[in-house]
């Protein structure tokens, strides 16, 4: 990498009609994140300032996800090229003594090692006058092609409208990425014209119009998968598949067992410790870590939890933002907590609500359990001591304290606090009558009789 400064420009102008959303094109998620963020920080990385999104239709949605990370906007008001959409930051930047690097709000994935590559590239010894990321797509389509000598050096670049047929055999295609200088950058586009097919302002033709001064340029190659694109829900569906095929093998790679691979998602920011396994058809939300050794059983839903060392998840759980599992605690099938911490040891096998709830460690909490922690207005928390057992079918109303080592009775509505080591039961009392089974069965029978004649 350069030592000199660096500038990054992002295209997020394009209506996205494709879409069909009332949600800005690069604000539709991928794992859980707009996949704009997923750009910004990945350029986050090499320390650009500023960081400049060229902005147009739906440009307040942008606005408003970009302003907290301090990068800059500008709007393109109206939609005539590439070339046109980046000469907009001339204003915010224009000046600038360093490298520009030029992005796409709809090309998420690229990494920073390769936006690394691109600006190392451009002070290569043959000092090229701009660096293009190419790449050789299955189906070239109607991508611009990169005619390039053997060493990587740009004979032509031509968009797909106006090429001829011999260079549309071409396969090295023009992801639309570049890093270029920016002492060249605007002098460049300001040589731009819309003499094409189009009618657009072209930022590639900054290519051909360095070297009629003799100055030529570069590309370099990367997978076809990294520049993907997002235009439509299709297109949205493949680049997320891409991802989480990524997040899966790095999940392995470092020591974590997924039995089916394919079908757990991902979150862009979950943790996940060595010897961790992960069974089928899980899915992560955002904000999940997951410490070594720990188990989450199929068909568990997971965010914005923390899961001790050890612990054992689900199946069939979910665990909602707040939760927080101990040490070799355990929430079984059908358990559900929210803002709840589970204590080391502590378990809560089956059928149970844990909402707002703090559970001592090695306490026990039946089937059927629920924290009663909404009125209608407000929630209140529940406290369980260490090794208290609440029996099976129990309402803990909240706000309530259930002491160390209490035990609860199966079936107990309970409405005040429990002293530590005491027994609690809240239920009404149970009456026998001898034979009113026997009597009530043979009444039915025969009035279900009566009506069949």
């Amino acid at each position: 990498m350069s030592n000199r400064a660096l500038a990054a420009i992002i295209l997020a102008a394009g209506k996205g009609t494709r879409m069909k959303s009332d949600l800005h094109k690069v604000l539709h998620p991928i794992a859980g994140r707009p996949m704009l963020l997923h750009l910004i920080d990945s350029v986050a990385a090499l320390k650009p300032e500023p960081t400049v999104v060229v902005t147009g239709a739906g440009r307040e949605q942008v606005e408003a996800a970009v302003s907290p990370l301090g990068v800059m906007t500008v709007v393109q008001g109206e939609q005539l090229g590439t070339g046109h959409a980046v000469h907009q930051a001339e204003e915010a930047i224009g000046g600038f003594a360093g490298d520009i690097l030029i992005l796409y709000g709809d090309v998420p994935l690229v990494t920073t090692a390769t936006m690394a590559r691109m600006i190392e590239r451009l002070h290569g010894a043959d000092d090229p006058a701009t660096v293009v990321l190419g790449f050789r797509p299955a189906e070239p389509g109607a991508y611009g092609r990169v005619i390039a000598d053997a060493g990587g050096r740009i004979v032509k670049m031509v968009e797909y409208k106006d090429a001829s047929p011999e260079e549309r055999a071409e396969t090295l295609c023009n992801s639309g990425l570049m890093a270029v200088r920016g002492e060249d950058l605007f002098a460049l586009l300001a040589l731009v014209g819309n003499e094409n097919a189009a009618g657009e302002f072209y930022l590639p033709d900054i290519v051909m119009l360095a070297a009629k001064d003799g100055r030529r340029s570069a590309v370099i190659e990367t997978d076809a998968a990294e520049v993907a694109g997002v235009n439509s829900r299709g297109e949205l569906a493949g680049v997320e598949a891409s991802w989480q095929h990524g997040r899966r093998a790095r999940a392995m790679a470092e020591g974590a067992t997924l039995i089916a691979p394919e079908t757990v998602w991902f979150a862009f920011d979950t943790q996940v410790g060595r010897d961790v396994v992960i069974e089928p058809n899980v899915f992560f939300g955002p904000g999940v870590s997951i410490a070594d050794g720990a188990v989450i059983h199929g068909f568990s839903h997971i965010e914005g939890a923390t899961i001790g060392a050890r612990a054992e998840v689900g199946p069939f759980a979910r665990l909602r933002p707040g939760a927080v599992m101990g040490e070799k605690s355990k929430v079984g099938n059908f358990v559900e907590m929210k803002k709840a911490v589970l204590g080391p040891g502590a378990k809560a096998n089956h059928l149970t609500y844990l909402g707002d709830a703090e559970i001592g460690a090695g306490a026990n909490i039946g089937a059927g359990t629920i924290t009663c922690n909404y009125d209608g207005y407000f929630k209140y928390r529940t406290i369980i001591g260490e090794g208290a057992f609440i029996g099976s079918n129990s309402a803990l109303v909240a706000p309530v304290t259930i002491g160390a080592g209490a035990m609860v009775g199966a079936g107990s509505v309970i409405t005040a606090d429990v002293e530590a080591d005491a027994l609690a039961i809240a239920r009404g009392k149970q009456e026998v009558r001898p034979g009113r089974a026997k009597r009530f069965r043979e009444v039915m029978a025969a009035k279900k009789a009566a009506t069949k004649k």
